[in-house]
């Protein structure tokens, strides 16, 4: 019996073994990844449907957070990438940080999309005059130095130096600045939920002592309204902390400042209300205006790339520049005037 199969698999084989070769060739060409990775036009996510205020106000328009798509460095992918307009080529190198691997990258990016919704929930309420009440910080691992001699992960949350509690990274600043060179620093840290004592050694730079890592505040609060952000597990990154900011702000207040457009935007947001420049507007515009967007909102340091796009595109769409969120605030009410 087994050896009527045995035989039946080798003719099989024999009468098919180039279309087999065809099919693990074509298979190895898309496993096989190179060290790159594609940028291409990404879309739209409509906050509106992310972000709940506890009886919030309703908007007849909507604030959508524009997004960059990615496809992996596959040989048959990175082919394409010569023949459709706006596939770009990355190297790995221009999107990690020197001795950071992607996945230490994507862990520090989960960290900054937290950073940038807890900076868009405070600026928000403080700008609609809702009850907002900081009540602590976190203080986490953003990043490690190749020249760091630690035993610290991207993520964790350092919470005593040397026996001093740390809130913020002036506070590991104050311990270590005092410190002789390759002196070790005991750190508390709370990793998976569970308090770890690590350590990290003293090293001398121009700009004092250091001990090769960087830290990434969050913050403790309680809201009244409640307000809840949902999110999937493959995002990730702060460039959507401006469009969040206003869509939060939009449920507290009772004008609608969408005034029923499509408002598609990007830029990232600090505790203070300043919008910083982001990665990929061009790949963010043309996603815009596939998305059927009425207006355009990038932060400042963004807007003249953002218009050579539109005049080489020839797209008809209002393209807002703004560098504090309250411009951005500001900019909406005149536009809707």
């Amino acid at each position: 019996m087994f050896t009527k199969i045995y035989e039946k698999i080798k003719e099989f084989i024999k009468e098919n073994y180039k279309g087999l070769i065809a099919i693990v060739v074509v298979f190895l060409l898309f496993m096989i990844e190179l060290p790159y990775s594609i940028y291409t036009p990404g879309g739209a996510v409509d906050l509106n449907k992310r972000i709940s205020v506890n009886n919030g106000y309703e908007a007849e328009g909507s604030f959508n957070m524009a997004y960059v798509s990615m496809v992996r460095g596959s040989i048959p992918f990175l082919l394409l990438s010569y023949i459709i307009p706006d596939w770009d080529i990355v190297s790995s190198d221009e999107i990690t940080i020197e001795g950071e691997n992607m996945e230490e990258m994507l862990e520090r990016e989960k960290l900054y999309m937290q950073e940038s919704m807890d900076a868009a929930i405070i600026n928000a309420y403080r700008a609609a005059g809702a009850d907002l009440n900081i009540t602590g910080t976190i203080s986490e691992v953003s990043f490690i130095a190749e020249e760091a001699d630690t035993n610290l992960k991207i993520g964790d949350e350092i919470i005593r130096a040397n026996q001093v509690e740390i809130h913020s990274l002036d506070d590991l600043k104050k311990v270590i600045e005092g410190l002789d060179e390759k002196e070790k620093v005991r750190l508390d840290v709370i990793r998976d939920d569970e308090e770890k004592e690590c350590f990290a050694y003293t090293y001398k730079t121009d700009d004092g002592m250091k001990i090769g890592v960087s830290l990434l505040t969050t913050y403790e609060y309680t809201t009244a309204p409640e307000v809840s952000i949902t999110s999937k597990a493959s995002e990730a990154g702060s460039s959507g902390g401006l469009m969040m900011s206003l869509t939060i702000y939009n449920s507290l207040v009772p004008e609608d400042i969408t005034d029923g457009k499509k408002i598609v935007g990007t830029g990232t947001i600090d505790i203070d209300g300043n919008v910083g420049e982001i990665g990929g507007v061009k790949y963010k515009l043309i996603g815009a205006v596939k998305n059927d967007a009425d207006v355009f909102i990038c932060p400042e340091e963004n807007y003249e790339e953002a218009i050579e796009v539109a005049l080489d595109k020839d797209y008809d769409i209002p393209i807002i520049s703004v560098s504090t969120f309250l411009e951005a605030i500001e900019a909406l009410e005149e536009l809707n005037n």
